[in-house]
């Protein structure tokens, strides 16, 4: 018996500035605070490391990350609404833990909101630990803030 579905090829590709408005309305559905143009063109003129997660034409995700001194910080990582809950964070952590070894990076850190428990629990599935929090380190909204608690792999 013959499949009818067609294979589909899940790649990274080099998240550029032409690929920035279609990442800003996954960023806009994804999150309340999502990062804007700016930010994203920031990024990449400050020569960050940022792959997309694509699958044909469609993007499944994407993340940005700063490289330091022996260290890599993940400022940002973000799975398509329509695609959560399938495993693609873990294929970009992993993905991402590859680049950052083979830059000698010694440890990969991030912040994740406090109430943002569902990717926490992905992060220490991967070998993060929680090492410390930030204080009012999120907009929350009505010019509140949230809490962020900071995540550290040792590679």
């Amino acid at each position: 018996m013959r499949s009818t579905h067609a294979s589909v090829e899940v790649r990274f590709e080099p998240l550029l500035a032409e690929h920035i408005d279609a990442v800003v309305l996954i960023e806009q559905r994804a999150y309340a605070h999502p990062w804007n143009r700016t930010n994203f063109l920031d990024a990449l003129q400050s020569g960050y490391q940022a792959q997309m997660l694509v699958a044909d034409a469609t993007v499944l995700g994407y993340f940005v990350a700063m490289q330091g001194v022996d260290e890599v910080h993940l400022l940002n990582i973000t799975v398509a609404p329509e695609y959560q809950g399938q495993g693609w964070s873990r294929v970009m952590l992993d993905a991402l833990t590859l680049w950052a070894r083979g830059r000698a990076a010694q440890w990969l850190w991030l912040e994740v909101r406090v109430g943002n428990t569902r990717a926490m629990r992905v992060y220490e599935a991967q070998g993060y630990t929680r090492v410390g929090v930030r204080k009012d380190y999120y907009p929350a909204g009505h010019g509140k803030r949230e809490d962020a608690v900071v995540m550290g792999l040792r590679l």
